[in-house]
């Protein structure tokens, strides 16, 4: 294993080690203390789940790794999410955070990392071409097989809607998630790629750059070793942020919904933004467009069911404030999906799409949710009108033959 990369693993196990030995003696601390203890531990373990996922698109190709990828990389926010719903099924005050950590991942997901990405590789883009004595790019492309992701999230956000209005999560419903993400993970797997060399960046460059013997024995121990670090801190950090909420003084909530994402989500975020910055926005993109396929069809799917393993109804109540965390995403994801569409992200609209994001924690009351979700709807509808020649190609796209999947060193930029 190279020297360097040692050195990042070993600072990773020291970061997690505090919450490691809190765990296996049984000391506590502050409410707030045991928050920043294991929800460091948690970041440091999606680092070494985001190298090991990343590293082992070398042994396994095509939109499939891409889609794995998204999926392995949200497994510390899956943890949080899921023993939430578990102790929901004994304990109805922990209904109140069920969704709390899906809901707010998602939306930070499509208003700040989408816009991020967007930016980031258009700026590199930008300079490469004033260096080149070239036009300038104005948007970022993508590749027309990304129409088999934003199919899949196109027909996700039209049966999200179902949730508010049926106010609960049915067992059913979230066993036809489940098939669904399923289905998804198929399709991706019948798609073929042009290109096989794929580009890798930091620690997953060194472990992509091992023989195939080491580096597939250090991708299952960084799993493992990851896995067993989130399981391990994924109970006492959801514990440890609803009592610092109250010890801060803060709503309890808020902490679940946005804290616990921002941590679990890091790693992520800055492996799309490497990307970005090496000229793959179009990889960066898609894999936070997977991110966001899986997270409203597996993560939702399972709520129900971890619901009902906790000892709960074969269906996840949502109380009046869940009701309109889901509107609210449901509408965001909706005009993430129409600004797609036409397969272009241009920096305007990215812009505007974080303004939007970073409105919504100015809004503390129904109303205003409400109203900003009506107009997320209504942005919404001008860009599929807008882009209408391209909604009947993308619903189309899930069910379609397989297609060939870009080459992950495209830029994807155009002027």
């Amino acid at each position: 294993m190279p020297a360097a990369l040692i050195r990042r693993v070993v600072l990773c196990v020291l970061i997690a080690a505090p919450a490691l030995v809190l765990r296996f003696t049984g000391l506590s601390f502050a409410p707030v203390i045991e928050m920043v203890v294991f929800g460091a531990a948690v970041v440091a373990a999606a680092f070494l789940l985001a190298w090991a996922a990343e590293a082992a698109q070398k042994d396994i190709s095509g939109a499939l790794a891409i889609a794995l990828l998204a999926l392995i990389a949200v497994l510390p926010e899956y943890a949080v999410d899921l023993y939430y719903a578990f102790r929901s099924g004994s304990d109805p005050t922990y209904l109140h955070y069920a969704a709390a950590n899906m809901t707010g991942s998602n939306r930070l997901l499509l208003g700040f990392g989408w816009p991020l990405v967007v930016l980031v590789a258009l700026f590199v883009a930008r300079r490469a071409a004033a260096r080149a004595g070239t036009r300038a790019p104005r948007f970022l492309v993508l590749p027309k097989e990304s129409r088999l992701d934003i199919g899949f999230l196109a027909l996700l956000a039209v049966v999200a809607f179902a949730i508010p209005l049926l106010g609960t999560i049915p067992m059913w419903f979230g066993i036809v998630l489940v098939m669904v993400f399923g289905l998804y993970l198929w399709r991706a797997g019948q798609t073929q790629d042009e290109d096989d060399e794929d580009e890798f960046v930091g620690a997953a460059a060194l472990i992509a750059n091992m023989s195939t013997r080491p580096r597939r024995a250090t991708v299952i121990s960084l799993f493992v070793v990851s896995a067993a670090i989130i399981l391990l801190s994924a109970e006492p950090f959801a514990e440890a942020l609803v009592a610092s909420g109250s010890a801060l003084g803060i709503d309890s909530y808020f902490l679940v919904q946005w804290l616990a994402p921002v941590a679990s989500e890091a790693p992520e975020f800055i492996i799309a933004v490497m990307f970005a910055a090496r000229g793959m926005g179009s990889a960066a993109i898609g894999t936070l467009i997977a991110s966001k396929v899986n997270q409203w069809s597996l993560l939702v799917g399972s709520l129900p069911i971890a619901h009902f393993a906790g000892g709960g109804s074969t269906a996840l109540p949502l109380d009046a404030r869940q009701i309109e965390e889901f509107t609210l995403t449901a509408t965001q994801t909706l005009l993430g999906v129409a600004i797609i569409l036409a397969l272009r992200f241009r920096w305007q609209v990215a812009i505007g799409l974080a303004v939007l994001f970073a409105v919504q924690f100015a809004i503390t009351d129904t109303t205003g949710r409400y109203v900003l979700s009506a107009t997320q709807a209504l942005l919404a509808i001008g860009f599929l009108i807008a882009h209408r020649r391209e909604v009947l190609p993308t619903l189309a796209a899930p069910f379609r033959r397989a297609q060939t999947a870009p080459a992950r060193t495209s830029a994807g930029v155009a002027s």
